[in-house]
């Protein structure tokens, strides 16, 4: 058995913990490259006195280059940490899709390569099956909201206080009423005459029901 069926033989958690790993190791491999940085501008001033121009000017572009690979470590090491957090969502909820599942367990030795090309490869692998995956929720999203629409009339009531006179909205439900009760909820609010609601704020003590407007009612 070879160390790449090793990987493929682990279950999700233990490729999601890699895959977290290999977000910290790629810190660890940016705060390198800015101490080799650190260093070649210490070679750059200590060329420049001895007057040795071309060593100055080397360690200059080493510097440079070590600044560049710090950054990438960095951007890339934010990449898959972000891909984790959105494997363990769909861990969570139970979302892993087959797909998915063959792309985590082909992940681990391309993390271990430290390759930053083979990993950009991969990262794109994952947000395309994230992409997949938001789709179909936004899609399940739109069907359980436009199913609860159809169901809920919405039902609102207006008061009148003794004092001014001014209509206050007070209540704004969404009752989830069965087929055939609309009408016999209007009919119990309109015989009611009178309604005593709790004081706000000590200005209201009796209310009294004046308005009664119910939308998508049928």
């Amino acid at each position: 058995m070879t160390s790449l069926d090793v990987y493929h033989n682990l279950p999700i958690p233990e490729h999601l913990f890699n895959l977290k790993f290999a977000a910290k190791e790629l810190q660890r491999n940016s705060r390198k490259c800015d101490k080799e940085e650190k260093s070649e501008k210490t070679k750059v001033k200590q060329a420049i006195q001895k007057g040795n121009m071309e060593a100055a000017r080397i360690h200059a572009e080493n510097a440079i280059r070590q600044k560049h690979q710090s950054i990438n470590f960095l951007r890339m090491s934010a990449r898959v940490d972000a891909v984790a957090s959105r494997v363990q969502t769909a861990v969570t909820m139970n979302q892993v899709s087959k797909s998915m599942s063959g792309v985590v367990k082909s992940m681990d030795a391309t993390l271990k390569s430290m390759n930053l090309e083979k990993i950009s490869a991969l990262m794109d692998k994952f947000e395309k099956q994230f992409e997949t995956l938001d789709v179909q929720t936004a899609q399940m999203e739109d069907t359980m909201s436009s199913t609860t629409t159809l169901t809920t009339p919405q039902v609102t009531l207006l008061v009148i206080s003794q004092e001014g006179n001014t209509p206050e909205p007070f209540l704004d439900l969404n009752l989830e009423l069965p087929a055939g009760q609309t009408s016999s909820l209007a009919s119990s609010v309109a015989s009611a005459e009178q309604v005593r609601y709790p004081s706000r704020a000590g200005r209201y003590e009796q209310k009294y029901l004046s308005q009664y407007t119910f939308e998508n009612l049928r």
